[in-house]
């Protein structure tokens, strides 16, 4: 369990006013123009669905930085997680490895000891590797990273300009609570509600919340781009934003679904990347390490689950991945199904195939106990007169067994044609490559989930030296 660093203090200390993290790597020097080893800052939000920015499609929240960023690199458009919740989703990011295998697919878990991560594989190639703001991650020694104090993302950055850097800005935004930014910006009357959440007043409510929060990071990543715009090495400087996994909300976080799994990816590398590019190459979270080792000069380490997409960066390939994997665990969530509730995914790029291992159980969490924003009880209420949202809430609560989407056509699953015969070979199909997944990755499901406890992380009671908020 991550203790969490108050937002104010946190901005404070990072030197700017800001909450952040940042990934880092370099490129062959055959592949680029030149032989430098690229500096890396990667910034990550916490708990952005990968749709709310300008540039990813909403008309509403006002993001200019990150549009800006879009505009001068490259917007990824499935880019994925494989678990939509925050610690499994970091330490897969920074070890290239699937969460069972590395350990860490509960809640507030940690992977294996020994296990290394991107901070031992850019070192080894001569980088300082920084984190600013939230952690939630451990145990240490897996991952060293030079933790960034007071006024530290500006000194950081311009420290020795000889030696790259690569540096991970964890913000704490737009995570629950939603009070950083100003709401009343945005008018809950003139708001499109996206057609996957149910339309009563207390949703537009909390969406103009939750859109003052992302306005509100959208600042630290301007913030961000100002400081690596103002050195010498900017052209040379990998600048990445990535939304982490959807907002607290039914359909999103803690699910398999892709308002869930799915997350925004942009990437600036003036040297290299192509101004206003589009990337429609299915990738992954364990792709980065392995993608930015490989940018920053190094072979890809061994023993990863991901595989570098240093190629479709550069231009020259739109395809990368076949398939790409969920899998959720519901043990250690606040208010979760007794017992467990263990899902699985696989997708390719027209079908998601999930398969609810404990389907007999009713699905259950923290959200829809304490509803902290008021979005679930209006949500039933409304259910009681409304097929759509009758619809949302007992399929929310209720799954079957297997469940398949056409993403193509219906990118929100709102239509699940699992129960359509002619859909079965599809099925039969995507499910046996599913397993051959959780073999592969030793993990055998509801017995996987039920030992969880030993993969808990233990509580923090230092604070001050985390800096990550409580999920």
């Amino acid at each position: 369990m991550t203790i969490r660093m108050k937002r104010r203090e946190f901005l404070s200390a990072a030197g700017f006013g800001v909450a952040a993290a940042v990934v880092g790597g370099k490129l062959h020097a055959k592949e680029t123009s030149g032989g430098d080893k690229p500096n890396i800052l990667l910034i990550i939000a916490d708990d952005q669905t990968y749709l709310d920015s300008g540039c990813y499609g909403n008309k509403d929240v006002k993001t200019p930085n990150i549009d800006r960023l879009a505009a001068q690199g490259m917007r990824f458009t499935r880019c994925f997680t494989a678990t939509a919740m925050c610690a499994p989703t970091r330490q897969q990011l920074y070890t290239g490895i699937f969460p069972v295998r590395n350990g860490a697919y509960p809640n507030h878990s940690q992977v294996k000891p020994g296990t290394k991560s991107i901070v031992h594989h850019l070192k080894a190639l001569g980088y300082r590797v920084g984190l600013a703001g939230k952690s939630h991650f451990g145990p240490r020694e897996s991952f060293p990273f030079e933790r960034i104090g007071a006024g530290g993302v500006k000194e950081f950055i311009e420290r020795d300009s000889k030696q790259p850097y690569c540096l991970f800005y964890a913000s704490h935004s737009p995570h629950l609570p939603w009070k950083a930014g100003d709401p009343s910006a945005y008018d809950p009357k003139k708001l499109t509600v996206p057609p996957y959440m149910v339309d009563v007043p207390e949703t537009r409510q909390a969406l103009c919340r939750y859109y003052a929060e992302i306005t509100s990071f959208d600042e630290e990543v301007g913030k961000c781009m100002k400081l690596v715009d103002a050195t010498d090495a900017k052209d040379n400087t990998i600048f990445i934003y990535t939304s982490e996994q959807g907002m607290q909300a039914p359909y999103a976080k803690w699910t398999c679904y892709e308002l869930g799994l799915r997350t925004a990816l942009v990437i600036r590398w003036p040297k290299c990347v192509k101004a206003g590019s589009v990337a429609k190459a299915m990738v992954q979270y364990v792709d980065v390490t392995p993608t930015l080792v490989n940018a920053a000069g190094g072979p890809v380490p061994e023993g990863l689950d991901g595989r570098s997409f240093l190629q479709v960066m550069l231009g020259k390939t739109d395809k990368h991945n076949d398939v790409v994997y969920g899998v959720h665990t519901t043990a250690h969530i606040i208010s979760a199904t007794p017992g467990g509730y263990p899902v699985r995914s696989i997708r390719d790029e027209k079908y998601k195939y999930i398969r609810n291992l404990r389907h007999t159980a009713t699905f259950r969490n923290t959200m829809i106990v304490s509803d902290r924003e008021s979005i679930w009880k209006p949500w039933v209420e409304k259910a009681k007169t409304d097929a759509f949202a009758a619809k949302r809430v007992n399929g929310y609560l209720n799954r079957p067994a297997e469940e398949l989407y056409d993403i193509v056509s219906d990118p929100h699953e709102l239509n699940n044609l699992s129960g359509d015969k002619k859909y079965r070979p599809i099925m039969d199909a995507m499910g046996k490559k599913l397993q051959a997944w959780m073999d592969q990755q030793g993990d055998k499901g509801l017995e996987t989930e039920l030992g969880y406890k030993s993969r808990r992380k233990k509580r923090n009671r230092n604070p001050g030296k985390t800096g990550g908020k409580k999920k």
